[in-house]
């Protein structure tokens, strides 16, 4: 039998000597990564960098020992990715992870559970239950809401929708999806958000077999709100038209603008139309822990919520939750697989719950970040980021080569640069100052389109930054968009 072992943790004595040593070299690597980092990407060509990944066989024969292993993955890939850590790395809700949140991850993958039956989880279990009952009555949901743990805001919009249109499909008739398949009138059922909801209600319309035009969209303020006056006169249109608009969708933190919607007001429109009311809380579901928690007035009354730990809670990728008003909709998942949730044993299997089978302990990170940190602090960090991001719209606004195109609602700031003599090339210009800015290993900004123009955006979720960072961020896009050759005409 050939000597495996050095590949793996083996219990008693002695057997995590490998991974010990292992551990020490990544963190070696890890430290010397980030203490020498002088940009938020290293500046290599990306042509350039994928050549030099290419160039490292994968075949057997090029085997090198495992502390080699580490320091290519510092050296080539740690260098050359991009460091959400550094102060101009500023382009998406992807926030550095707090410490004890990365802790927790070394938890997880050492001990390798997973949460779909109790059976691989043990204590994981109950960890995970515990975090999500602390959400429930954290969003107004205490005695008769449950949730469960998801990848993110993609996984936990599907899910909600699935169990919305399942659970519109049984009051509207009596059908079951699940055993029947799609309702005859399913061709007639809608959702309906704003024109600023994320595009993956679009995205879960489609797999759900609804097709993307069961997206129906009302129309947004120029702060990217949801109009509310046009939600009545939209659904009432569609049911006169046939049609069954079965979810309503309020937005808590738009992607671009960060814009909350008047969820309380949303929430009476749906229920007077016997619709589902679901929340997408990803970006600014953290608000709950903030002083700034009444603009959420109105989140309690939903059918559902997902919010994301990897955004305003600071936690590494990937770590988000769905909860349910009514914990008793979660049956529209329950599938039954003999070897899983089994009901004899009278354990918890969270499998019931989830889209997921194989699923990672992510719970483990909010915990540990709660139980380290505190709910408090992670609240005194949303604040400051808040007031922050007003402070930087205000540097903006100050530079005349710049100008800012939104007043900020959570933590992005939208807008363009606009020293440029050509201004039918506007569009154009902030499309190459962007791309050069991160080719060149400058600063890693955000591109989006705002009222037909393109913009440039800035998500602040790194609380340890100051306003100095700030200025020195936007003298480098001035001083870079200063240099930038003009755009070279076709021949």
């Amino acid at each position: 039998m050939q000597d495996w072992q050095q590949h793996f943790i083996r219990v008693g004595a002695g057997g995590s000597d490998d991974y010990r040593q292992a551990m020490a070299t990544c963190t070696e690597q890890i430290t010397a990564l980030f203490e020498a980092a002088q940009a938020p990407y290293s500046g290599i060509d990306p042509l350039a960098l994928r050549a030099a990944i290419a160039r490292q066989p994968l075949s057997q024969e090029s085997v090198v020992p495992l502390a080699a292993a580490i320091e290519e993955a510092g050296t080539l890939i740690g260098r050359n990715s991009i460091l959400v850590q550094h102060p101009h790395c500023i382009a998406h809700l992807h926030t550095p992870p707090m410490i004890a949140g990365m802790v927790a991850d070394r938890f997880m993958s050492a001990q390798n559970q997973s949460l779909d039956s109790w059976d691989q989880s043990g204590a994981a279990t109950y960890v995970e239950q515990h975090v999500i009952d602390w959400m429930c009555e954290l969003f107004g949901y205490a005695g008769s809401g449950d949730g469960v743990f998801t990848s993110g805001g993609t996984q936990g919009n599907i899910m909600a929708l699935l169990i919305a249109r399942d659970w519109a499909a049984h009051r509207i008739s009596g059908h079951d999806v699940q055993r029947d398949g799609l309702p005859p009138y399913f061709s007639k059922l809608r959702i309906v958000g704003s024109a600023k909801s994320h595009f993956t209600l679009r995205k879960a319309a489609a797999l759900m077999g609804l097709g993307q035009q069961a997206m129906v969209t009302v129309p947004s303020h120029p702060d990217g709100t949801m109009v509310v006056e046009a939600l009545e006169p939209t659904l009432a249109g569609l049911r006169q038209a046939g049609l069954i608009p079965f979810a309503v969708v309020g937005t808590a933190g738009t992607t671009d603008h960060g814009a909350v919607d008047d969820l309380r007001s949303i929430a009476a429109i749906a229920q007077q139309h016997q619709a589902w009311f679901h929340v997408d809380a990803a970006y600014g579901g953290a608000l709950m822990l903030s002083r700034a928690r009444h603009r959420l007035a109105g989140i309690e009354q939903a059918d559902s919520v997902i919010v994301d730990f990897h955004k305003l809670w600071f936690q590494p990728i990937s770590c988000g939750a769905i909860l349910l008003k009514d914990r008793g909709h979660f049956r529209h998942l329950l599938h039954r697989a003999e070897y899983l949730n089994r009901e004899s044993d009278e354990l918890p299997n969270l499998v019931d719950k989830s889209i997921s089978a194989t699923r990672r302990f992510d719970a483990l990170k909010v915990w540990m970040t709660l139980r380290a940190v505190g709910a408090a602090t992670i609240g005194a960090m949303v604040d400051h980021l808040l007031e922050q991001t007003q402070a930087v719209a205000g540097l903006v606004r100050d530079r005349p080569a710049l100008r800012l195109l939104a007043r900020p609602s959570l933590s992005t700031i939208l807008f363009r640069y606009v020293g440029v003599p050509q201004a039918d090339a506007l569009d154009d210009f902030n499309r190459r100052l962007r791309v050069g800015l991160l080719k060149a290993g400058v600063a890693v900004l955000g591109e989006t389109m705002v009222d037909g123009q393109v913009a440039l955006k800035l998500t602040i979720l790194n609380p340890c930054l100051s306003m100095g960072d700030f200025e020195q961020l936007l003298d480098k896009i001035t001083d870079f968009a200063a240099r930038l050759p003009p755009a070279q005409q076709p021949a």
